[in-house]
């Protein structure tokens, strides 16, 4: 078997290597700026992140440059359609990041980027500064070297994403004829591992809930009243076991209603993978797997539907002991759902499920809200992905893996259902990268490698979605 050939032009390669340095040095620049989304306290970052985004657009070429206001954060798009007759893609990414929390956990200042033997350590240097920042650098060599991309080119670039990207869905709807696209390449995303290339052809959805229990008006002496008023953290003990069964099944009335089964391909094809759960859990030192009987840990990470608590407080939690029977106790827990699960039919399903087995002696208050995303996944046989599976060969000169993602990109079900496009995933993350933890990092050899990826992946886009 031949050599696969890399279809991105040399001079346009030559042109990534020279300005190298100069484009790590903008990426952390970016970096620095803390644009953490859930927190209020830093929406002027967020800002600061997008209007530097919008400069660096600017920079790269002949772009129609807009920062768009939403209800929360601002989204930046970054049009270019100076290729009549060639297709479209959109390409997707974000631009903020999550709280750093606990940041004495960190080595290093979270949103001080600092290299450690070959990584980039900061808060959203994986998730998803770097790889979102990738193609921008490699849209600039193109119009350097060679005055043009090789198709047409919409950026949309979000700023909600880590909160599940509640402005994003309105914005796409009005802004229906600025996204029009042949298809959406997500720079959001990443590799299994990181010895091996690999892409995406689902992810899972997303739910969030938040509730409380409360016993008397206020906190009380534990001797005095203790064994005559409930306690609302042996109430939530008791409620949130409720949730699921002793085999780890989720344990809600009709939570599993519209899950299918998974394709036989699919499973056969996470069986194929040099996994065991051995190694998996000498990597996250847990002391054993656990969760739904009948599934193997990557079908369960991967393609079945999963009920995580998150959070869970109450009472005193200061130094030594405190004699209190606490007032309230407080839980937060997200759902990860599979194709053909409603987020909002779920939710409906846990709340009942939360009123049908709520202790006696405590009050139940759930927070009001409609945070969700639906699962997605890819046609078989997509054009798309075959140019994906191409540039990764190309590159990496071995054949991608193609796998399924446990985690969630809400997006990808709005393109599909408000403009019909389909998301296939280009991202040059890891996901062993601590991302969302303390010492997330990046790896500075896939700012090179994902750079030469792109560049073959814009070149060879128009061949096969032409030959869709």
């Amino acid at each position: 078997m031949s050599a696969p050939q890399l279809l991105a032009p040399a001079a346009v390669v030559a042109d990534l290597e020279a300005h190298h340095d100069g484009d790590l040095a903008a990426l952390l620049e970016l970096v620095r700026i803390p644009s953490v989304s859930a927190d209020s306290s830093h929406a002027p970052d967020v800002r600061r992140a997008a209007a530097y985004l919008a400069e660096r657009f600017r920079a790269a070429g002949p772009f129609e440059v807009e920062v768009f206001e939403t209800a929360r954060h601002p989204v930046v798009t970054a049009e270019w359609r100076g290729a009549p007759g060639a297709p479209t893609v959109l390409v997707y990414g974000h631009y903020d990041v999550q709280p750093p929390d606990p940041v004495e956990r960190w080595d290093s200042p979270p949103f001080e980027p600092t290299e450690r033997d070959g990584r980039l350590y900061a808060r959203g240097a994986s998730d998803d500064k770097s790889p979102m920042f990738i193609p921008i650098t490699v849209a600039a060599a193109y119009f350097r070297t060679l005055g043009r991309l090789p198709l047409n080119v919409v950026f949309l670039i979000e700023g909600e994403e880590e909160i599940g990207s509640p402005s994003l869905v309105p914005f796409v709807t009005r802004e229906r004829e600025r996204l029009t696209a042949d298809l959406v390449v997500s720079a959001d995303g990443g590799m299994w591992r990181a010895d091996h290339p690999s892409t995406m052809v689902s992810t899972r959805g997303m739910l969030k809930l938040e509730f409380t229990l409360r016993g008397a008006a206020k906190d009380l002496h534990s001797g005095r009243h203790g064994g005559g008023i409930a306690n609302p953290l042996h109430a939530m003990a008791e409620l949130v076991a409720s949730l699921h069964d002793a085999d780890g099944r989720v344990a809600v009335a009709g939570f599993y209603e519209d899950v299918q089964p998974i394709p036989e391909a699919w499973r056969a094809s996470a069986h194929s993978l040099p996994f065991d759960d051995a190694g998996y859990l000498a990597e996250v030192g847990a002391p054993a797997a656990f969760g739904e009987a009948g599934f193997s840990t990557l079908e369960r990470q991967w393609y079945r539907p999963t009920l995580e608590l998150n959070g869970l407080w109450g009472g005193y939690q200061g130094e030594g002991s405190k004699t209190v029977l606490p007032s309230e106790a407080h839980a937060k827990l997200t759902c990860r759902l599979v194709a053909d699960q409603d987020p909002a039919d779920l939710r409906a399903k846990i709340e009942r499920h939360l009123h049908e087995h709520l202790p006696p002696g405590v009050t139940l208050e759930i927070e009001p809200g409609t945070e969700g995303a639906t699962a997605y996944r890819l046609p078989d046989g997509h054009p798309g992905l075959r140019a994906v599976v191409g540039s990764l060969r190309a590159v990496y000169g071995v054949e991608p893996w193609v796998i399924g993602m446990g985690g969630s990109v809400p997006i990808c079900e709005a393109f599909q259902r408000h403009l019909g496009m389909d998301t296939v995933f280009f991202s040059f993350a890891v996901g062993d990268e601590d991302i969302h933890a303390p010492n997330e990092f990046f790896r500075l050899h896939r700012f090179v490698e994902g750079r030469r990826a792109w560049a073959d992946l814009l070149a060879r886009l128009p061949e096969e979605i032409g030959h869709g």
